[in-house]
């Protein structure tokens, strides 16, 4: 038998949003992955650098998920207690140390740490402690949420958001890397499609994103929430588009003087 609006909605209220994991979406929600394969990368780096820094790890699913074993020094970084707690669970059994810390400058590092920070979905991008951070040499490779990402269902409830479509640009994030003495070696952005099948699976991704509807709560917005439940059983899965951008920013070996346009024989694309 159908399930109702009202047992959707319970259920994806009850459920614990804790950590990076959405696993509970399986089935109820669905989104492409970008084609150059985060974890993949950031495995294959982490096998060629002795030191290493994971900042805004959330729970520390990403980085426990990368394939092959951590470099002699593996850290990361998380700021909200309950990722804190469950990081610190996933990561130092596989040899990673997990630094509680708020986000905000400085880095809890000295200067020229890690050969290698990587981020997957940061909210915001420190780009000068990055590269106070970073050796000679090293690089920043993450993967951000472009612009206007998931704004279907954010305008949805929100309201047309002419001047948030604008922000998160990948050209923006590139020039703040370079005006922090970093030379930006790879850059490329995709919108990838996002599907939600039922009601429960927008409550879920709303209180689990908090920054997408801020202040979201059922009570909030459960006229919306009933409309749009209406909606999706007429016409299937309520359709958004993420964005996501990949960056990788390298330190130059000798400040005065620009690195090769790329020393590990792969493409680059500029922007």
């Amino acid at each position: 038998m159908e399930r109702t609006f009202e047992e959707l909605v319970a259920e994806a209220e009850a459920v614990s949003v804790d950590g990076w994991d959405f696993s509970w979406l399986d089935g109820r929600a669905t989104e492409d992955r970008p084609s150059w394969g985060y974890q993949r990368l950031v495995g294959e780096r982490l096998a060629r650098v002795s030191a290493a820094l994971d900042v805004q790890t959330g729970g520390g699913e990403v980085l426990a998920g990368v394939a092959g074993s951590f470099p002699a020094t593996m850290v990361a970084t998380e700021s909200w207690p309950p990722n804190v707690a469950r990081a610190t669970g996933l990561l130092h059994p596989l040899g990673a140390v997990l630094v509680a810390d708020p986000d905000e400058p400085p880095l809890p590092f000295a200067d020229g740490a890690f050969d290698l920070v990587t981020c997957r979905h940061p909210v915001t991008v420190w780009w000068e402690e990055i590269a106070r951070v970073l050796r000679p040499g090293g690089s920043y490779l993450a993967q951000h949420v472009g612009p206007a990402s998931v704004f279907e269902l954010v305008e949805y409830f929100l309201g047309p958001q002419p001047e948030a479509r604008r922000a998160r640009r990948p050209e923006d994030e590139a020039g703040a890397a370079r005006a922090a003495g970093l030379e930006v070696v790879d850059l490329r952005s995709e919108r990838l499609r996002t599907e939600f099948r039922d009601i429960g699976a927008v409550v879920y991704f709303l209180r689990k994103v908090v920054w997408m509807v801020p202040g979201f709560t059922v009570g909030a917005y459960r006229d919306r929430l009933r409309e749009l439940d209406a909606r999706i059983r007429a016409e299937g899965p309520f359709v958004a588009h993420s964005a996501r951008f990949l960056i990788e920013a390298r330190k130059p070996r000798d400040p005065g003087r620009p690195s090769a346009p790329d020393d590990r024989g792969g493409p680059v694309s500029l922007p």
